[in-house]
């Protein structure tokens, strides 16, 4: 299989970290989005949305969206689970993975791609309103997310999870997106701190 990857985009790097915690190898196909090669006509007919990444499998089926490639791999290779473990704690990372991907993410994806001038002709038509609008929206979830942090070590519970990676690489995001993280919240920074020193993610800066 083939994984068409992009980079430090934020959702290519959701799987190549997700992969990285898994112990999971998979080859490598880089896309240089900068350059607009998720655009090509070769990428196009792997995925009409012209996004990655991309999961290309043996006999040729196209995996797309992030999660759902995550999926895939966890059906594949239970150990370590990332989604979860039995019914409840499987709900709960389901849970916090939508909240953290539709409060926190998407917020500060808006907001990069509304205001930077880079994403001027990504983004057509780009309006920096919309853009603006969604960084206090980001900053309110990060406050919420600090009060659910007051009583255990990562996002969805005790265990580490691929709610875990979204808020880890949205988090970064922010600075490309221009919005400061807010005062005063020390479980935010405790958690963050802890999931920097995460194997997977000490080798990505390496």
């Amino acid at each position: 299989m083939k994984l068409y990857d992009g980079g430090r985009a934020p959702n290519p790097r959701r799987v190549t970290l997700y992969l990285a915690e898994k112990g999971i190898a998979v080859e490598m196909v880089p896309v240089d989005m900068g350059q607009k090669e998720h655009k090509s006509d070769l990428l196009s007919t792997k995925n009409p949305l012209q996004r990655l990444p991309i999961l290309e499998l043996d006999d040729g089926t196209i995996l797309t969206e992030t999660i759902a490639i995550c999926r895939y791999f966890e059906e594949l290779y239970p150990e370590p689970p990332l989604f979860g473990t039995g019914a409840l704690e499987r709900a709960q990372v389901e849970m916090w993975q939508r909240r953290v991907e539709l409060n926190f993410f998407l917020p500060v994806a808006f907001a990069f791609r509304h205001t930077h001038p880079a994403m001027k002709d990504w983004e057509v038509p780009q309006m920096p309103e919309w853009g603006e609008i969604n960084r206090p929206k980001a900053q309110e979830f990060l406050v919420l997310l600090n009060d659910a942090l007051a009583d255990r070590p990562y996002i969805a519970g005790a265990h580490f999870s691929v709610a875990d990676i979204t808020a880890y690489i949205t988090v970064g995001f922010m600075k490309p997106a221009k919005i400061a993280m807010p005062e005063g919240l020390t479980h935010v920074q405790r958690w963050y701190a802890s999931v920097s020193e995460r194997p997977a993610m000490k080798a990505e800066k390496a």
